[in-house]
Parts: structure tokens; C-alpha cells; sequence
């Protein structure tokens, strides 16, 4: 899952520790996000959460993980090029049809 890999790119960059082991907060935030993506009612038809109508993160998720995708975004070019080409895509495509792209 694409929102897991960006937490442990920025849980790195960030905190400071290895691949692979995610401080206790990033843990927590990786726990959220995965309970919301497998409760979500839209997953099927959607591929992004930034591409969804309806967030259902709270409002400190939203910003936690907006800080993540900050800084993970960028570093994801170099981590997993195939995705992050992948979810450009669709944000552009997404924005295109909500009339937010000029």
C-alpha cells in the first residue's frame, strides 16, 4: 500500500530509524490508515484517498498525513518510481476533472 510505503520513507527521513522499523507513532498512523482504507466504502472505485469526494481521516490524521505526503512525495521519484509516476497521474487526471487544473 502505496500510503505505508511513504509513511516508512518519512519515518526514516524523519525519525531517524531503520528501514523497516517505524517509530511507535508512525506505527500508530500506518495502524489508522490501514482501518480506514479497509473500511472504506469507496475503495473499489477509487485509488488514492487524496482522490476521494469524502475524508474520512480526523482532522489531525488529515494533517499527519498531509505532513507525511509532503515529505515522502517527492522522495517516492527514488524509492518506487513506477508508483509515484502511477499517482501523479491520477492526481492530475482527478484535479482535471474537478475543474482544478488550469
Amino acid at each position: 500500500m502505496l500510503v505505508i510505503m511513504m509513511i516508512a520513507i518519512y519515518c526514516r527521513g524523519k525519525h531517524q530509524t531503520k528501514k523497516g522499523e517505524p517509530c511507535a507513532d508512525c506505527k500508530a498512523l500506518e495502524a489508522y490508515a490501514l482501518k480506514r482504507t479497509l473500511a472504506c466504502p469507496f475503495m473499489i472505485t477509487k485509488t488514492f484517498c487524496s482522490a476521494c469526494k469524502r475524508h474520512c481521516y480526523s482532522k489531525e490524521k488529515q494533517k499527519e498525513i498531509r505532513e507525511v505526503m509532503r515529505f515522502a512525495g517527492p522522495r517516492m521519484l527514488f524509492v518506487n518510481p513506477r508508483a509515484a509516476i502511477a499517482h501523479i497521474r491520477i492526481m492530475i487526471k482527478v484535479k482535471g476533472e474537478r475543474g482544478h487544473v488550469s
